[in-house]
């Protein structure tokens, strides 16, 4: 049994992404990031960079003491290592996957979530802000176009965890300023992930756990969620 600590967040959509595609038996134990619950000790001793998700697999392979997890790419690459799937066995391919794996930790969600911080969070427009991040998610988009010429899937013929944690990001497209009638092979990918089975599934999960997602943030979520340092963390 796998605990999922989650939240509707593009990373949190990572992880139900995976559990969905390979059928692993997990929970939901929501973290209302909104609320602060990400600060609650317990989650704490789980994820100490209070951010969702984590996992504790309960039932880790070879038996022994649950792990517990945080940060998504780790997760990823901890299920797949754990299943066997969405990552190559052979040498390259796996090299193929873990770097854009790590492309989409560097890059698109760190581009894409101040994107979205200028855009809808910041207490006043900042032009010159909200212009950089959506040129720079503009370039990483036309990254990701150049890469799926010509290839299903970021690491080739297969379907991976590069994919699986990219794809969550792409979903917020519009609020991003972004048209995918500009990136064929983008919005060709795009589209045949949302039409799986287990995509469809996990996002059905997403609502239930948080049909207020679409909501416009409350001044004292802006608060929780953009108003912390190393102070107040330490005050927690």
């Amino acid at each position: 049994m796998i605990d999922l600590y989650y939240w509707t967040t593009p990373n949190g959509h990572k992880v139900t992404l995976f559990l969905e595609e390979a059928g692993l038996p997990y929970r939901i134990l929501p973290v209302n990031i909104g609320k602060g619950e990400q600060f609650a000790p317990d989650f704490l001793k789980i994820a100490p960079n209070n951010r969702i998700p984590a996992i504790v697999d309960t039932a880790p392979a070879g038996g022994g003491a649950p792990v517990s997890l945080f940060e998504s790419g780790a997760i990823l690459l901890y299920l797949a290592e754990k299943t066997g799937r969405f990552l190559p066995a052979d040498l390259h391919g796996r090299a193929d996957v873990l770097q854009w794996l790590f492309w989409q930790m560097g890059g698109l969600g760190p581009m894409a979530g101040q994107n979205h911080h200028f855009r809808y969070a910041a207490p006043e427009p900042l032009p010159y802000a909200i212009e950089r991040y959506t040129g720079e998610t503009n370039r990483l988009y036309g990254v990701l176009d150049k890469r799926l010429a010509g290839r299903p899937f970021l690491a080739g013929d297969a379907y991976s965890i590069a994919d699986i944690a990219s794809y969550p990001w792409i979903v917020p497209h519009e609020r991003q300023g972004q048209s995918l009638d500009e990136f064929p092979h983008l919005r060709r990918w795009f589209e045949e992930i949302a039409a799986r089975p287990a995509t469809i599934r996990a996002y059905a999960l997403a609502t239930q756990v948080n049909p207020d997602a679409a909501a416009p943030q409350t001044d004292e979520a802006r608060r929780v969620l953009h108003g912390q340092t190393a102070a107040t963390v330490g005050a927690r």
